[in-house]
Parts: structure tokens; sequence; C-alpha cells
């Protein structure tokens, strides 16, 4: 029988913009009254000094003094494989805040495989994420470890909300189209450009993550009902009152690896999904199509590339910065997620006609970037511990839809503050 370890969960990259809200989520609440304790934890990086004054920071906010000597510190480097073993051999589960994950994400997964710890990332980048499922999958189900990816708002509220929607309904989902709004306060926002390099670079492999995916050689997903029509790339929804675009993050993907595991291993039917972002009005529409044009020209040279990365601030329109958000912006800042769902009633063949059934769910929370992507990457580690028999039967590669489907994530983030609800039922 394995040794315990000396922790529950660490935090790598706590000293990062990302990571230190992790770490307060940790330190304060977050691991929930399950684990309070008996829950050791760690924070890891290449600095001890930097990840002290995280503890600090964390201990003044929280307003518990002694955080900072109840915390593990743990030295290690992203670089350095050796430390990364040690890392892993000590916790059960590894929270990775370490981006861009395209550059520093394997080594990370690599040492956790290859000593049996989980690993939990909050990677919105698809080529790295289908990447680890190539790779890694095979040898992480050998060792029962779980490598669970995109656990932050990339892209748990989509691919959970897709299934609270699922389940609410009292017939068979056949397709969801999801509307994301941002919600800012008089001091407007903006995001760390860790985000911004990882759209650069993966906009620009997009030919690679092609080549990935033929590789991974995945047979197509089976339609199910009347098929999804897609919007265009600009439209007005009444719905919302607001212009639309395709959300460019990693939610479709994400949505449709978990719907493919689920057809494949459970035979439930697979959900089409179409996700939009809501641009607000008509000002706001032309400053992004000029912005995002700007962008899709020079992403694809790498002198243009290089523009973006040293300057985001410029090139975003301050919407990203190498400094990020202040405090005041994240404590204004919302997202909403409403999710349009439709299907056929209970008995009905949703091979043969027209939808029958609709649904409007919504899952709500406090700043996306940083506060809701901490809760849920904390939550996601608090269910893979507490949860174990919930979970699939065998260790490997998941997104979170799959891994965290009959566990009771959604109901802890409903009590973290990401709330999932029912907004219109059908009667059925």
């Amino acid at each position: 029988m394995a040794a315990p370890r000396l922790y529950a969960l660490v935090v790598f990259g706590a000293s990062g913009f990302t990571g230190q809200f992790v770490a307060e989520e940790v330190g304060g609440g977050a691991a929930s009254d399950e684990l309070r304790g008996g829950l050791r934890w760690a924070v890891a990086g290449r600095s001890r000094d930097k990840l002290q004054r995280v503890l600090e920071r964390a201990a003044e906010r929280l307003g518990k003094p002694d955080l900072a000597s109840e915390v593990g510190i743990i030295e290690c480097d992203v670089d350095d494989p050796a430390s990364l073993a040690s890392m892993a051999k000590q916790t059960s589960v590894v929270l990775n805040c370490v981006g861009p994950y395209r550059f520093f994400g394997e080594p990370v997964v690599k040492a956790c495989v290859e000593n049996g710890t989980s690993c939990l990332d909050i990677s919105g980048e698809p080529q790295f994420l289908e990447g680890m499922y190539l790779k890694y999958n095979d040898q992480a189900a050998e060792k029962g470890t779980y490598i669970i990816g995109s656990c932050g708002f990339d892209s748990i509220p989509a691919d959970m909300g897709i299934l609270y929607t699922r389940d609410s309904l009292k017939g068979i989902l056949t397709a969801v189209e999801s509307f994301l709004t941002f919600n800012t306060g008089p001091e407007g926002y903006c995001i760390n450009d860790g985000t911004w390099k990882s759209a650069v670079y993966g906009l620009a492999d997009q030919d690679k993550l092609k080549v990935l995916r033929k590789e991974i050689g995945h047979a197509p997903l089976p339609t199910i009902g009347a098929k999804l029509k897609r919007r265009g790339q600009v439209f007005y929804t009444e719905e919302l009152k607001q212009y639309c675009i395709p959300f460019l993050g990693s939610d479709a993907s994400v949505v449709k690896r978990t719907q493919r595991y689920l057809h494949t291993q459970f035979q439930e039917t697979p959900v089409q999904y179409a996700a939009y972002a809501a641009v607000g009005g008509l000002a706001s529409l032309v400053k992004l199509m000029f912005a995002g044009l700007l962008f899709l020209l020079l992403v694809k040279f790498s002198f243009g590339r290089n523009l973006l990365v040293k300057y985001p601030e410029f090139f975003s329109g301050g919407l990203f910065t190498k400094k990020g958000p202040t405090q005041k912006q994240i404590d204004g800042s919302s997202f909403t997620f409403t999710f349009f769902g439709q299907g056929y009633s209970q008995g009905q063949d949703p091979q043969q006609g027209k939808p029958t059934v609709k649904i409007c769910t919504q899952v709500k929370g406090p700043d996306a970037g940083y506060v809701a992507t901490s809760i849920a990457l904390v939550q996601a580690a608090v269910t893979l511990l507490k949860d174990a028999s919930s979970l699939p039967k065998q260790g490997g590669v998941y997104t979170p839809g799959a891994a965290f489907s009959k566990t009771k994530l959604i109901d802890r983030l409903n009590k973290r503050g990401i709330e999932f609800s029912v907004i219109s039922k059908p009667e059925v």
C-alpha cells in the first residue's frame, strides 16, 4: 500500500498572478468544511521569498495571521524535472497555475503521471489539452492518476452547465447555445497578459491542432435530433438585446470531448453545442472588430506575434495588460452564462421531427478571470479528493464534465458563489 502523501494538494505557481488568488481561495473557506482540519496543503514555485509574500498577503486579506506558518512551501522550477518529481511525490493533487501551458504544462503533467499524482490545471489551450490526452491518457490510466485540464473559468461553467441543463430537462437534450456576458463595474476591467499570450500562440498553431486531432483519430460524433444551425460571425440577439460573436475560447472543444466520452462510455445522447459571447452595442462591436482584424493579421507572422506579445495593452485596446486588473476592478466584475437548450420529450424519437421542448438555464458568478477560476479549480480539487467513488473508475486524461459528471461538483460550486439555475422550464 502506498504511503500517505504529506499534502492533500499543492498550488504550483502560487506566486503568479492567478496562482495567488488560488492560494487565497484554498487558505480561506474555499477548501470547504469537508476538508478543514484534516487538510494539509502547500504552495510551490521558484522563489521561496515570493511564495512567503503570497501567504502573508493571503493571511492579511483573510484575517488569518497564522496562515503562513501553517502552509508548506516547496521550491521547484518547471525547467527542473527533479524538483517537479519531488513536488509530485509529496502531494495527492497538484493545482497547476503556470502557463502558457503549451510551453510549461507538459513537464508538470509528466511528473504527476510518473509519480501517481493527480493534476488539475486552468488551461484554455485546446492544443495542450488534447496533446496531453494523446501522450499521457494510457499511462495515467495505468497509474490510476487523474489529469483534468481546463478546471477554471475555461471551461467548468460551460462544461458543467451543459450537464446541468441536460439533467434539468425532463426529456432528451440534443442541442444547446450558450451566450456569455461579462459585467464590469465603474472601474472597468482588464486581464493579465498571460491569457493574451495563450491566445496569440493558440491561433498561430491552429494547423498543428488539426494535425493533432487527426492523430488522435476520433470518429465524428453522431448528430442526434435536428441539426443545430450555426449563427453568423456577427449577429444581434433579441434574447440579450446585444450584438454577439462566436466565443473563441476552449469551451466548445472541451464540451465536445466531454460529450464524446459520455456517449462512448455510457451511450448518452451527445449534445450539439455552439458558444457565443455578447459584446454589447454597436460602438463596442466596431471597436472589437477593428482590434480583432488587426490581431488576426499580425498573428500570422512571427514579427507580428512578437509585437502582440510585447505590447498587449496597445493591441487589445487596454483589455490585456502586463499588470492585470486592480482589486477594485476584480470586485466589480461578474459573468453570466445563459444556455438555451432544445430537445425531445420523453418517449419521443429524437430522430423524427423537430424539437418539442426547450429550456433556459444560467450559470452566474463573480469575476471570471481570477475569482471564479480559483473557486472552480479548488472545488474541482475538493471533489477529486472527496468524491473518489463517483469519479471514472479508471485514471486518465479527462475534461471536467467527463471526470465530474457524477460527482457533487455543481453543489459545491453553488455554495461558493458560482450559481447554476433554471430560468425557464418547459411543460413536458
